[in-house]
C-alpha cells in the first residue's frame, strides 16, 4: 500500500513540516509544498525549517516545492495544512490547476473563517465540491509529535472507509489514531479551544493562579459544547480527544501559540504588540471573532469567549475581563 500512495501536503509550517517527517518516516512518498519561495528554497537547501520547526532535520526523501501544481501531481492523499483564513485562497488556486479529484483531502486546520463563519469542511466543498474528505484533530503539539512524544488524535469523515483507511495511515506506536463519524464536533472542538487558551494565557499574565485556570478550562468547555450543539455536533465529542484532550493541551502547554498571546496581552501589551514578534499564526484570534459572531448568530451563551473578543478586537484590558466574568449573575452550573 505504501508504494501506490503519493501524500502532498499543503503548507510548510510546522505542523505540516511534521506530518511530512511522520508519513515520510513510515515509508510513504511525501511532497511538502510551501507558498514562499525563499522559504522553499532554504529548506532544500538546507533541510531545516528554521521558520517553523527549528532544529529539526527533514528526511532527503522528502520533496519540498513551491509549485502547486506539482505539489499535487499524481498524488492520491492530499493534507491540507495551511493557516485557516488562507484556505480558500489556495483551493481556489487548486481548482485553476489540474488537481487529482479522485484523491482524499484531509484537513488539519483548525479555525472557522471569518468572512463565512464556515468551517474547514465547508470552506472545502464551497471550493471543491462533494471528493472524499476527513478532519484530523487532537492535542498535537507539532514538536512533541516530530520528537516522538506519545500522541493521540481523531480522524473524523461521514465515510467510514475513508476514516479507517487514514486511520491505518498516519498510526504508529507514537501516534495513535482514533475515529469518528462527527465532523462538526471535531472541528468545533478543534477550533475553539484555541480561544479558551487565550482566556488561560491572559490568567497566567496577570499572575492568577491554578484555580483560575481550572475555571476557565471547565467553563470553556462548557461554552463549546453549547454552540457545538447548536451548529449539530454530538456533545459527547466534546469530551474526548478532539475536545477536552486538545482544550487541556492547548491552555497548558509552553509551546501553545494561543496560550502565549493570551499570556502577552495579560502582561498588558496589546494585540498588535504581540503579533508583530510571532512568525507562526495563532488560530485563536481570527477565531474568537468568528466564533463570538457564531454565539450570536445561534443565540449561545458564550462569556469568556465574548471577553476574549473584547479585549483582542475591542481594547478592554484582560484584568477587567476577568472582573466582568466573576462579577455575573449567580447562576447554577
Amino acid at each position: 500500500m505504501k508504494e501506490k500512495v503519493n501524500i502532498a501536503i499543503l503548507g510548510d509550517g510546522g505542523w505540516g513540516t511534521t506530518l511530512s517527517i511522520h508519513l515520510s518516516k513510515k515509508g510513504y512518498s511525501v511532497t511538502l509544498w510551501g507558498a514562499f519561495k525563499e522559504n522553499v528554497a532554504y529548506m532544500n537547501k538546507n533541510r531545516v525549517n528554521k521558520q517553523f520547526l527549528p532544529n529539526i532535520k527533514i528526511p532527503e526523501g522528502i520533496k519540498i516545492t513551491a509549485d502547486l501544481s506539482q505539489a499535487v501531481f499524481n498524488k492520491q492523499l492530499i493534507v491540507l495544512a495551511v493557516p485557516s483564513q488562507y484556505l480558500r485562497q489556495v483551493l481556489k488556486q487548486l481548482k485553476s490547476k489540474e488537481y487529482p479529484r479522485q484523491a482524499i483531502y484531509l484537513s488539519v486546520t483548525k479555525g472557522i473563517e471569518k468572512s463565512s463563519l464556515k468551517r474547514m469542511s465547508e470552506v472545502f466543498h464551497s471550493e471543491l465540491g462533494n471528493l472524499k474528505f476527513a478532519v484530523l484533530s487532537g492535542p498535537t503539539i507539532a514538536y512533541e509529535v516530530v520528537k516522538g512524544v506519545p500522541t493521540t488524535a481523531v480522524i473524523a469523515s461521514h465515510d467510514l472507509r475513508v476514516r479507517k483507511y487514514l486511520q491505518g495511515v498516519f498510526f504508529t506506536d507514537k501516534f495513535r489514531v482514533y475515529t469518528n463519524k462527527d465532523v462538526i464536533g471535531v472541528e468545533l472542538g478543534g477550533s475553539l479551544k484555541n480561544i479558551i487558551a487565550i482566556a488561560c494565557g491572559a490568567a497566567d499574565g496577570l499572575g492568577f493562579g491554578t484555580n483560575t485556570k481550572a475555571a476557565i478550562l471547565s467553563r470553556g468547555l462548557a461554552e463549546i459544547s453549547r454552540l457545538g450543539a447548536a451548529m449539530g455536533a454530538n456533545t459527547k465529542t466534546f469530551s474526548g480527544i478532539s475536545g477536552l484532550g486538545d482544550l487541556v493541551t492547548t491552555c497548558i502547554s509552553l509551546h501553545s501559540r494561543n496560550r502565549f498571546v493570551g499570556e502577552e496581552i495579560g502582561k498588558g501589551k496589546t494585540l498588535k504588540e504581540v503579533s508583530s514578534n510571532m512568525q507562526m499564526v495563532a488560530e485563536g484570534v481570527p477565531t474568537a471573532e468568528s466564533a463570538h459572531a457564531l454565539s450570536l448568530k445561534y443565540k449561545v451563551d458564550m462569556p469568556i469567549v465574548k471577553e476574549v473578543y473584547n479585549v483582542l478586537y475591542k481594547n478592554k484590558s484582560a484584568f477587567k475581563a476577568f472582573k466582568d466574568l466573576m462579577g455575573r449573575k449567580e447562576k447554577e452550573e
